[in-house]
């Protein structure tokens, strides 16, 4: 509990409110660009405790959210044939595709099935060597070392009824193009704690040194969320900017090598269409030629079209930071967590759903 508790006192965090508070009046917009920390920000009122002058703006930090129409079309459409298996995290279920979702196919007979970690995919593919099983892998650099290591188990152990439909993002040039976009205004970033464990502090750093901007790496609990802000403010002040990591208990300068490792033995670098942003270069991955017996899309002979946001659906814009769920005209109404329009009212880490849940 001690990576709990110390970072829970509330006597410290009113503390830190109050230096807040006397650093400046000037306005100051800072990004969290991990669905968990908004999730913790709402949870706690961490908005409400900090001063007017300080906005705190959700970006694109939930892969579902992130992921685009298309995608989700092509998952149905492949789990409504009859020698497949879909299998996936428990959050897809919901996201709406155009006409229908995996839970409702799961109820017209579709054989989908919720899984903890695409390895589980590889036991259910050995169990049924007369289907082919095809794990939904979408996530941030967090869940891609798990990816890629379930397609090097299924290649060693001969696994070829095994496939991986991927729409894997990559965290920091998402961070760059939001900088660069003239319609959002960012002055410090909260950069993602689970990304960090993975890729690093390190590949953040461009940000304060390419555009000025202070960044920190946080973890999420509410003292590491308003001790961020604080830094980040305090910077500002003074007119620096450094990438600085308060996250030291699991997130180290160079990452976790062996992970990033296991990522490049089976992905490179490619662009990628985010949910209401489009495409953006070098912000995905796709196989290597030596594993794209492993990719869904291939194996299928899939093309994916794209297709334009649900009517009055404004996730693009919730995503970018510049509209907040209120702005949206199906908010609470025709959209809710029971009868999702867009993918940012699914997830729990979608900023719709959040704030739905906590910030009414």
């Amino acid at each position: 509990m001690k990576y709990i508790n110390d970072f829970r006192n509330p006597k410290s965090t009113q503390k830190i409110l109050k230096e807040i508070e006397a650093l400046t009046t000037k306005s100051i917009s800072i990004m969290e660009v991990c669905g968990t920390h908004t999730m913790s920000i709402y949870k706690n009122g961490i908005k409400e405790l900090l001063p007017r002058n300080i906005r705190l703006i959700s970006g694109p930090g939930c892969p579902v959210c992130v992921t685009p129409q298309n995608y989700i079309d092509t998952a149905i459409d492949l789990s409504k044939e009859k020698n497949v298996i879909i299998t996936t995290f428990g959050d897809m279920m919901n996201v709406p595709g155009s006409l229908s979702s995996l839970k409702t196919q799961r109820a017209m007979g579709s054989d989908v099935r919720v899984v903890y970690s695409p390895l589980d995919s590889l036991k259910i593919a050995r169990e049924n060597l007369d289907k082919e099983v095809v794990f939904l892998g979408v996530g941030f650099e967090t869940t891609a070392p798990i990816i890629a290591l379930s397609i090097l188990k299924a290649k060693d152990e001969n696994i070829s009824n095994f496939s991986v439909l991927q729409c894997i993002k990559t965290m920091p040039n998402i961070m760059r193009k939001l900088v660069e976009d003239k319609e959002v205004n960012i002055d410090g970033f909260l950069c993602p704690g689970h990304v960090g464990t993975v890729i690093g502090a390190r590949a953040f750093e461009f940000l304060s040194s390419e555009f000025n901007i202070p960044c920190i790496v946080a973890g999420f609990e509410y003292d590491d969320i308003i001790c961020a802000i604080y830094m980040i403010i305090s910077m500002i002040t003074k007119e620096t900017s450094k990438i600085k990591n308060i996250y030291g208990r699991f997130v180290k300068y160079d990452g976790n090598e062996m992970a990033q490792d296991t990522i490049s033995k089976i992905f490179i670098s490619a662009g990628s269409i985010w949910r209401g942003l489009g495409y953006i270069k070098d912000t995905g991955v796709e196989f290597k030629e030596e594993y794209k017996s492993y990719d869904a899309k291939e194996k299928f002979k899939l093309n994916m079209v794209n297709l334009d946001m649900p009517s009055g659906c404004i996730c693009g814009e919730v995503l970018k930071g510049i509209k907040e769920p209120t702005d949206c005209k199906l908010f609470s109404k025709v959209c809710n967590p029971s009868n999702p329009v867009g993918a940012c009212m699914v997830s729990q880490e979608g900023t719709c759903g959040i704030y739905y849940r906590y910030g009414r």
